[in-house]
């Protein structure tokens, strides 16, 4: 797979790439080891452990301590060192940080066009809100099914069972709306497992946005508006919901889609072209993805659709539908201001960080590389167990050696032992990285 590193010196990409690769032939061998007899003894060589580790998942009296609570540890503990170094950090909320930027322009945005009664914001700003919340909360409040592939454990960070890390801001969804809330915005940190590369990190940040209405919020306006529903009992299509009317369906659409077009042209300005692409959410329906026109690139920056009314009746708004919507504020900051990596946006470093030092925080920012040094390649094998791995697993463990010196990793070659291939859960396969 390929590491790109890139330091402020050849010398210390040099001395950094030797210490991953090290470091990964000794990781690689012992964790294939410990996933087939959980030894701490590989072909007759003792490997001793990189570093302190966390006590091991599962063993008795074990916990995480992380905000201020302890959670206790079993089979699903999953997190790892370089994920709980994170939380906490709120990248959003550091003034002058490129994700706060964008954060407060999309705020500015809404406080402007939406005001609510006696002039105050329609729509309320939640920034500080927990990342850990219950798989409830994360899965079941969003009619994720129980089969889903978003449930794995391989695609997220558990604290145990019954908590975890939000894999996205939806997460709060149904807590503020069975507060009563009806326009909302959600910013926050979430965490998914990942590859390794330039576009994907464990951790990034997400901005939401929910708005319900009343019939008469909805038809307010319309000609012969007083005789049209919100509701009715007929069949789902792939236009709406079997509980919405039609013309109510449309009419959220039509407001999602316009609120998203003046959201974006504020953001990149006038002459924006956009589409919208049909595609699938469990919570909501209809849905779509929508994609800008940028420098004659389509580029997918977002999806929403009209809630499910399932969610919204068990959240106590029985009488309201609305729409929704999610955006990564890390993808549309690498367009925005021309970010090559998303690693850039935890740098320290303050030639990155000064950049965005800006009195306006509409100012049009370019980013400006840092280095001009190569990338370095190494190639690296090792052998993996059969069972009990996913490749979400091989990439934790670069990111917790390598750190962010690590910018992508790609299977290059792939080999399966024609004898003990055939000797079931013991055998192991040889796998052949790079490290670039």
């Amino acid at each position: 797979m390929s590491l790109f590193l890139r330091l402020g010196a050849e010398e210390r990409v040099k001395e950094a790439a030797a210490m991953v690769c090290w470091a990964l032939r000794r990781v690689g061998l012992a964790r294939a080891h410990l996933a087939r007899k959980a030894s701490g003894v590989c072909r007759g060589h003792e490997h001793q452990p990189l570093g302190p580790r966390p006590a091991a998942p599962g063993a008795p009296g074990s916990a995480v301590e992380l905000l201020g609570k302890s959670y206790p540890q079993d089979d699903y503990s999953n997190l790892t060192r370089k994920v709980l170094s994170k939380v906490g950090r709120n990248l959003h909320n550091q003034p002058q940080h490129p994700l706060w930027l964008l954060k407060e322009r999309v705020k500015q945005h809404f406080y402007a066009q939406y005001p609510g009664r006696a002039g105050t914001p329609l729509f309320s700003v939640y920034d500080d809100l927990s990342p850990v919340v219950t798989t409830w909360q994360n899965f079941d409040s969003l009619l994720i099914p129980a089969d889903h592939p978003s449930r794995k454990k391989g695609d997220n960070y558990f604290l145990n069972a019954t908590h975890m890390l939000r894999a996205h801001t939806s997460a709060h969804q149904w807590d503020l709306l069975r507060a009563g809330l009806d326009a909302f915005l959600v910013v926050g940190d979430v965490y998914r497992r990942d590859q390794i590369d330039a576009q994907h990190y464990p951790v990034f940040h997400q901005l939401e946005a929910v708005r319900l209405f009343s019939r008469h919020q909805l038809f307010a306006g319309i000609k012969d508006g007083e005789n049209l529903q919100l509701f009715e009992q007929s069949s789902r299509s792939a236009h709406k919901q079997e509980t919405h009317t039609l013309e109510a369906t449309k009419l959220v659409e039509f407001d999602l889609k316009q609120t998203l077009t003046r959201l974006m042209t504020h953001i990149f300005g006038d002459g924006l072209d956009v589409r919208w692409v049909d595609c699938y959410f469990p919570f909501t329906h209809p849905s779509f993805e929508m994609e800008i026109n940028f420098h004659g690139e389509w580029l997918e920056v977002l999806g929403c659709g009209v809630m499910e009314q399932q969610l919204v009746n068990s959240a106590g708004a029985q009488d309201r539908m609305g729409w929704a919507f999610g955006l990564g504020l890390e993808r549309l900051a690498m367009i925005l201001y021309d970010i090559p990596d998303i690693r850039l946006f935890w740098s320290q470093d303050e030639r990155f960080l000064k950049q965005f030092r800006v009195p306006d925080i509409n100012q049009k920012v370019t980013f400006q590389p840092l280095s001009k040094y190569p990338a370095v390649i190494n190639d690296i094998s090792f052998w993996l167990p059969r069972e009990n791995y996913t490749e979400n697993d091989f990439y934790d463990l670069v990111r917790t050696i390598g750190g962010d010196l690590v910018e992508k990793v790609d299977l290059i070659d792939k080999f399966e032992h024609p004898k003990r291939g055939k000797c079931g859960a013991d055998c192991y396969i040889e796998t052949r990285i790079r490290l670039q």
